[in-house]
């Protein structure tokens, strides 16, 4: 990641130590999508296409416990990094940039993405004897957007963004009430540890609102429908809109980095409790508004932004310093992620009905699917034009720096 090439006098340091913990952070939560994907050929009951002969609990939990933080974290550090970019570049290269790094990627890595993910479909079900699931008529409500499904989200945030902002412009055009205002609020907010209460409010109301909620599953999925769910949008959409509000003061989120010990102790227990009171096997049936769906739905939301605080936080104090190592991987991740599910679906359908315990396939699928998949980053994609699609170009060390400073690489997802 490249230092900002106008960085705030006496603040240079502190920003870009920000930047490279925040763009660790992105990584990680885009690298644990891999995790989440292999575990549910294991999860009892079956929920997924492909179905192991070994099943286990502790797939259930693993997949629980990732589900409840990684994608609130995800936008959050999305919309951090869209302001900043949106400030570097100006509406019109904002613009620019997200139609190459977004919407190009979607177009193009989708219907790849989508004929594999139905041949590793028709394999899965001829090895396990099964009859292979008729096709689904696509609609604006069924149109399956795969897990690429955060990109459309990014891009639909992105308008909302741009729209709010106009307006906000058009109120307050020299930002002078926003100064005295916005940033006071969110200053107060975190450092008096209220941002669970006030930004994940919205989510527990959204939650309880939702007659058909299925309280194991948490924030529903979105990988199907161009039509945001109204749930994910205001769990994400808050995330998004928050993180764009801190990046207007950076420094702010330094009570994270100070606290992040009692944050993380505090997820773990509120997401012990949340499973205490749903149990590991997931609910097939909605439940009726009453006392525990009301501390389920609060209890949940509180370990939502405990996990949030508590990983930023930990990464602020632990990866703050430029790695190389860090900084190859958080470059992959972006591919990774995009070209992972059809190559762990085919290796979950390949092992599904080997006799061998969950405890054995689930690590051997996650050890075939990085280094495959981050090789291929190495040598089929970083200094190509898919790796400048996704990433920008990267030069090999035998090439001339470039003399300009680059946005910083999480900017550009």
């Amino acid at each position: 990641m490249a230092i900002p090439s106008t960085p705030v006098p006496g603040a240079a340091t502190s920003a870009t130590e920000r930047l490279h913990a925040l763009d660790a952070v992105r990584a990680g939560a885009l690298l644990l999508g891999v995790v989440l994907h292999t575990t549910l050929s294991f999860l009892e009951p079956r929920t997924w296409v492909v179905g192991d002969v070994s099943t286990s609990p502790v797939m259930n939990g693993t997949y629980f416990v990732i589900h409840v933080f990684r994608m609130t974290l995800f936008f959050l550090i999305a919309g951090f990094f869209a302001r900043l970019l949106l400030h570097r570049r100006g509406t019109g290269g904002f613009v620019r940039n997200r139609a190459v790094r977004i919407l190009a990627p979607l177009a193009i890595f989708w219907p790849v993405v989508m004929f594999s993910t139905v041949v590793a479909i028709i394999i899965a079900a001829n090895l396990a004897g099964e009859e292979v699931p008729g096709a689904t008529p696509m609609t604006p409500s069924t149109f399956p957007l795969t897990h690429l499904w955060f990109l459309y989200w990014l891009l639909v945030l992105y308008v909302l963004a741009l729209a709010v902002r106009a307006v906000v412009n058009l109120i307050d055009p020299d930002g002078s009430r926003r100064s005295r205002l916005v940033d006071p609020v969110v200053r107060t907010v975190v450092a008096r540890d209220l941002t669970p209460l006030v930004v994940g409010a919205p989510l527990c109301i959204a939650f309880l609102l939702k007659q058909d909620w299925l309280l194991w599953y948490g924030v529903p999925p979105a990988e199907n429908g161009l039509i945001p769910n109204p749930v994910g949008l205001v769990a994400y959409g808050c995330a998004f809109g928050f993180g764009w509000l801190l990046n207007r003061q950076v420094d702010v989120i330094r009570v994270w980095e100070r606290r992040y010990p009692r944050n993380l102790v505090a997820a773990v227990v509120l997401t012990g409790i949340a499973l205490a009171m749903v149990g590991l096997t997931p609910d097939t049936e909605p439940e009726a508004l009453g006392w525990h769906k009301v501390a389920y739905a609060v209890v949940y939301t509180l370990a939502v932004w405990a996990w949030t605080m508590g990983l930023i936080g930990a990464a602020m104090r632990h990866l703050s310093r430029p790695n190389p190592s860090i900084r190859y991987v958080a470059d992959a991740s972006y591919w990774v992620y995009v070209v992972h599910l059809p190559l762990v679906m085919a290796l979950q359908a390949a092992v599904s009905q080997v006799a061998l315990p969950w405890f054995v396939k689930f690590p051997a699928i996650l050890l075939v699917t990085y280094p495959v998949t981050l090789l291929s980053y190495r040598y089929l994609v970083r200094y190509t034009f898919i790796g400048a699609l996704l990433n920008g170009r990267r030069r090999r060390r035998d090439e001339k720096p470039a003399t300009d400073a680059a946005v910083p690489q999480a900017a550009a997802h």
